[in-house]
């Protein structure tokens, strides 16, 4: 059986601050590390569970985070980036189950670092009429394929916001939220053994749980920019429809055609940085 783990850093125990994410400072150099030791606890929990293969992807920034060395030998890591299938890339391996760890609630609720996709560009993403997360945009993307998501760990909002989405997936709360930059969080140590015990349990879950797939055949995607300026910019492609100062549309005929278009619109945005 092939897992595919994907991680990322905001929904991490510890990580709490928007320096702990960005690269080029020591609080970031410490929450590599967490953010490695919880990857680990799920490749080796899969493992434990059964999992003939695992595939880790690197989810964050510039998917250039994960310490490879400090990660379990059996395991096959998914770097760097542009990438078609963005955080999911790996399921083109015939995956049977994600697992999603350190992920994090999205733009304009109070969970830790909370955003979707791009917090510099994006206020809000719906997708026919679903407003949706990071998680959901790609458990979407995970079920078009026949993929479903076993697994799932962050802080309480998070948890609260996406499980209704992955019924019979099982949740690792890291933290609890108390606003955008605060928390209370467990030890990274004590999350990584709640992880592990999780993701083998995860396992003899997996031929029970459904993939996750939005209703319909052809898709509406509507967006909220930070700010017109960015509305501006990424109208400039002409299959975007501007409806208002900040709000735009795009129509798509796959999840794929969607994340594919968002991480575009998310790698321009930074030409207004």
């Amino acid at each position: 059986m092939k897992i595919l783990v994907s991680v990322d850093i905001e929904g991490i125990a510890g990580v709490t601050h928007a320096e702990q994410v960005r690269s080029g400072n020591p609080e970031y150099e410490r929450a590599r590390k967490w953010m490695t030791a919880e990857a680990d606890a799920a490749i080796r929990g899969a493992f434990d569970g059964g999992a003939t293969e695992v595939f880790v992807n690197d989810s964050h920034g510039g998917f250039r985070n994960l310490l490879l060395d400090h990660l379990d030998e059996r395991v096959q890591s998914i770097t760097g980036k542009p990438r078609y299938l963005g955080m999911m890339s790996g399921l083109e391996q015939k995956c049977d189950a994600v697992f999603l760890v350190g992920y994090h609630s999205g733009a304009g609720t109070r969970g830790v670092l909370a955003h979707t996709i791009n917090s510099f560009a994006f206020r809000r993403v719906a997708v026919n009429g679903i407003e949706l997360n990071e998680a959901g945009l790609y458990g979407a993307l995970a079920g078009e394929m026949g993929v479903p998501v076993a697994l799932m760990t962050g802080d309480d909002v998070f948890i609260a916001e996406t499980q209704q989405q992955f019924p019979g997936a099982l949740a690792v709360q890291t933290k609890q939220a108390h606003g955008q930059a605060s928390c209370v969080s467990l030890s990274p140590v004590h999350a990584c053994s709640l992880i592990r015990k999780a993701a083998a349990e995860a396992m003899s879950l997996i031929s029970s749980l459904q993939p996750y797939r939005l209703p319909g055949n052809t898709f509406s995607c509507d967006l909220a920019t930070q700010t017109s300026g960015q509305a501006d910019l990424f109208c400039q492609l002409p299959m975007l429809k501007r409806l208002d100062a900040t709000s735009l549309s795009f129509d798509a005929n796959s999840m794929e055609h969607i994340i594919r278009m968002l991480n575009s619109l998310s790698a321009m945005s930074f030409m207004l940085r």
